[in-house]
């Protein structure tokens, strides 16, 4: 078993780019290499510039890659489908013409990755982690955002880039039937999963069993930590999700509820090979934590018996 750990720009605040407060992305470049990170996410269309040269320059200056890139947008109004399908074209372009990752032995599918959410639903959104509060699609409604997310799939894969479909707090792809559904109408040839611990915890779901149901769909991971006191206030409260990031519900792994001892457990046993994604959602005006959290989070899963198992990034 051979893994990379990777970190993410929401460690800084970064998932709407239309925050004034977001960290300049050279900064969090910078930081993600000072925590000892060989690679990171491009993180939300539109915070790195889509200037594979630009963007190339400042990576190769600190040793670094991008693993994934990321679209978090509304994936079920078809209104948005056009839009969405252009921020595929233009973020593999990219992210395949940046410096490569590694690829480790036993790796399903080479990085980079094209992570896709859905997001940008009121309703949803404060039902995060409330599965019995949370509407569901119609018939129709979801066919649509199936048809949506194999197009962009079809995209990424023209690219040479495997999409991977992230569950989300706040999203209509969230709790346990819902990646049901997922993986029942899109199959592994056209799209795998990436899982986040953190997520999966939001929505009441066991994060080690859920990693193990969905094993055989699994092509790449996310890592969080949730603080269990500040999870029980907000769950006690109607609070949209990165309301909810910013008053702390998300902590440096570690420091948290979720059993990682556990998490490497299942990994060893089912013989993962390839990336692991550390992130943790905050506000941005409290970016200036960032590089202090996201070292304590890397040097905690080293603790624990990551590090045996840790591809040599740097």
């Amino acid at each position: 078993m051979t893994i990379t750990i990777t970190t993410a720009p929401c460690c800084w605040g970064v998932d709407d780019v239309s925050n004034p407060d977001l960290p300049p992305w050279r900064l969090v470049l910078a930081e993600a290499a000072a925590a000892g990170y060989g690679g990171l996410e491009l993180g939300p269309y539109g915070y790195m510039p889509l200037d594979a040269g630009a963007v190339s320059a400042e990576l190769r200056k600190r040793g670094l890659y991008v693993v994934a890139g990321t679209i978090f947008d509304n994936l079920v109004d078809p209104a948005n489908r056009e839009n969405l399908e252009r921020q595929a074209r233009r973020i593999c372009a990219v992210i395949t013409a940046l410096p490569k990752p590694p690829v480790a032995p036993g790796q399903r599918f080479p990085a980079p990755y094209l992570t896709v959410m859905d997001w940008g639903h009121d309703a949803r959104d404060y039902a995060a982690g409330h599965s019995d509060r949370a509407l569901r699609l119609d018939a129709a409604a979801w066919a649509g955002m199936i048809a949506t997310i194999r197009a962009i799939a079809r995209i990424a894969r023209d690219h040479g880039v495997r999409a991977v479909i992230h569950p989300h707090a706040g999203g209509h792809i969230e709790f346990a039937d819902e990646i049901d559904r997922i993986c029942a109408d899109i199959p592994a040839s056209e799209a795998g999963l990436c899982l986040d611990t953190g997520h999966t915890a939001y929505a009441g779901m066991d994060p080690v069993a859920t990693l193990d149901r969905y094993w055989d769909r699994l092509d790449y991971i996310h890592f969080k930590d949730i603080n269990a006191a500040k999870y029980a206030e907000v769950m006690a409260r109607r609070i949209r999700f990165f309301d909810a990031c910013a008053e702390g519900v998300m902590c440096p792994i570690g420091d948290g509820s979720i059993d990682y001892p556990g998490v490497l457990a299942l990994l060893e046993r089912r013989g993962y090979a390839g990336f692991i994604t550390v992130e943790q959602e905050r506000d941005p005006r409290n970016a200036g934590g960032s590089l202090a959290d996201v070292a304590k989070s890397r040097r905690y899963l080293e603790r624990v018996g990551f590090a045996r198992h840790q591809e040599e990034t740097r």
